[in-house]
């Protein structure tokens, strides 16, 4: 299986873990990733507050013109990155007025697009060309007993509802957590908003928000996600919740990756796990993993 990977900024910094684990996850499924080549940033939320959506969603078609003539797919680990890009190919298909800005856009930069990539997320990519019985099979360290809590986040899955799973009742990353051999418990806001970016602008938005999260969690031990945002405000920011709202969560919060090389015993620099704020040592200590 072949593949062009967009990394996008987030995993080229804050989520280096996510791209150290997910790379190496990839090799022993034997999925090639070849990085978009002169990928530019899809342009996240802050260039369409500031130059406008289509400006914004021409920057991600950009990176899609790089790779057009390639025939393979494009996967996205990130889900803002995904949403992005997803959309932008989206609209560039469906809506001729866009498509004629973005053609001529592009052409002042001596590239053409015709919109005949298929943009895809790593997720659904190992839900369907992979599959949960291969996962399970590359399996040499069960995590039985484990309980984790499957957050997908508001991105990914309602980027285009029903490409993959359901955009309120998410199952796929339930289903991986079970082919590693943990269970994953119920929870009921597994879809929902982290509070994104208002972090800085509003801090309460984002707080309360996790903190709905973590409730919801309920008997996890462990919470993983595909989302570098997710990751990150639910992670960095646990111990002001504890602070803000008189909690006492000690949920650590991993890349869904980094769980599957615990699971698949690859190296352990190939784990990140020296990047997570809430330890996850003393959770996986039982299961012989030392951070």
């Amino acid at each position: 299986m072949r593949y062009f990977f967009y990394p996008g900024c987030s995993m080229e910094a804050g989520a280096g873990s996510y791209t150290k684990s997910l790379e190496a996850v990839a090799r022993a499924l034997d999925i090639e990733l070849a990085e978009v080549p002169d990928w530019n940033c899809c342009g996240a939320t802050v260039a369409s507050s500031v130059i406008g959506d289509a400006p914004a969603q021409v920057m991600s078609l950009r990176n899609l013109a790089m790779v057009e003539g390639s025939g393979l797919d494009v996967v996205v680990a990130c889900s803002s990155c995904y949403m992005n890009l997803a959309l932008a190919n989206r609209r560039f298909q469906n809506d001729p007025r866009f498509r004629a800005l973005a053609t001529k856009s592009l052409a002042a930069g001596g590239m053409q697009y015709r919109g005949k990539v298929r943009v895809r997320f790593i997720l659904e990519v190992i839900a369907n060309d992979v599959g949960f019985e291969r996962i399970a099979a590359r399996v040499k360290r069960p995590l039985k007993g484990l309980k984790v809590a499957g957050y997908v986040g508001c991105q990914s899955v309602r980027t285009i509802p029903w490409e993959f799973d359901d955009p309120e009742q998410p199952v796929a990353l339930d289903e991986l957590i079970g082919a590693l051999g943990a269970t994953a418990v119920p929870f009921p806001l597994k879809a929902r908003c982290c509070g994104a970016s208002h972090t800085l602008p509003q801090g309460e938005i984002t707080s309360s928000s996790c903190r709905d999260i973590l409730e919801s969690a309920g008997e996890a031990r462990l919470m993983v996600t595909p989302c570098p945002m997710c990751q990150l405000n639910l992670d960095a920011y646990q111990s002001e919740v504890n602070k803000a709202y008189g909690t006492n969560f000690q949920i650590p919060v991993l890349f869904f990756t980094q769980l599957m090389a615990v699971a698949f015993d690859l190296a352990p620099s190939t784990y990140g796990l020296k990047a997570n704020i809430v330890a996850p040592g003393p959770v996986l200590a039982q299961y012989g993993v030392a951070v």
